[in-house]
């Protein structure tokens, strides 16, 4: 049975807002389910990671809920996985005004998935204020945290984190919540996933320095479930507490062998 959720508002504020994209968890949108999000401030939109390609049509039917693409003023990416970058030919010919921001590490990959002339925003590794209508988007470096060249975007009025594929979760088939209510039952859903795509336990510690004085309500990530209220400090501690991840733990194996 085809489960179709609906676009979901996470925060609003007067003329801001920030919207979870919904979900298909059919099998039209191959692969692992991902989050898409829009930030709507005043009559602009910025996309955070639009997904690849076979999202694109329930995204872009879904934003036009709540904006006007060509309203679309910049469109943020994590990182280079072609299930948050797929789709951009295709954003490209409804939003021809966004910029696109990237990490300076990847945005010479963009021409192999034929696009080129755009306006790309390098990111330079130590992060920057994007100015977006009336409102400053941080992109807050993560490195190593997923991508060698790697950003979360985080939106100090709505004072939610979106992180990329950090939080995200496998879930089984046939289960699913867009927010995490038991936090011990969730992180057994993210374990395997985070130990082995962070690449090393001081990649947490540098990027837990950085985030130490941001206020956070919510953390809303690429694939799994949001997480708000006490389950961001607990999501966060979680993090703080693994020992070995990545190359930690591949140097065990190996000494094992």
């Amino acid at each position: 049975m085809t489960k179709v959720h609906k676009p979901y508002v996470i925060f609003e504020d007067k003329d801001h807002k920030f919207v979870w994209l919904g979900l298909d968890e059919s099998e039209y949108e191959k692969g692992i389910l991902t989050n898409q999000y829009l930030i709507v401030d005043g009559d602009k939109g910025v996309l955070l990671d639009p997904g690849g390609y076979f999202v694109f049509e329930r995204v872009y039917e879904n934003v036009k809920q709540f904006i006007n693409p060509n309203n679309i003023i910049a469109i943020l990416y994590s990182h280079q996985d072609p299930d948050v970058i797929g789709s951009l030919n295709l954003w490209l010919d409804v939003s021809p005004e966004a910029k696109i921001y990237v990490s300076a590490l990847w945005e010479r990959f963009l021409p192999h998935i034929g696009v080129g002339g755009i306006k790309i925003v390098d990111i330079p590794d130590k992060g920057m204020d994007i100015k977006c209508n009336n409102i400053i988007i941080k992109a807050i470096p993560a490195h190593f945290m997923h991508s060698p060249g790697n950003f979360h975007y985080y939106d100090p009025r709505a004072k939610i984190y979106f992180s990329g594929d950090l939080g995200a979760a496998v879930f089984p088939e046939g289960k699913w919540y867009l927010f995490v209510e038991n936090f011990d039952e969730h992180k057994k859903l993210m374990e395997g996933f985070h130990k082995r795509y962070i690449a090393t336990r001081k990649a947490i510690d540098l990027w837990l320095k950085r985030i130490k004085d941001l206020k956070i309500d919510i953390i809303a990530p690429q694939h799994g479930s949001i997480f708000q209220g006490e389950n961001v400090k607990k999501f966060i501690d979680w993090l703080s507490s693994l020992d070995k991840v990545g190359i930690d733990l591949m140097e065990v194996d190996f000494q094992q062998e």
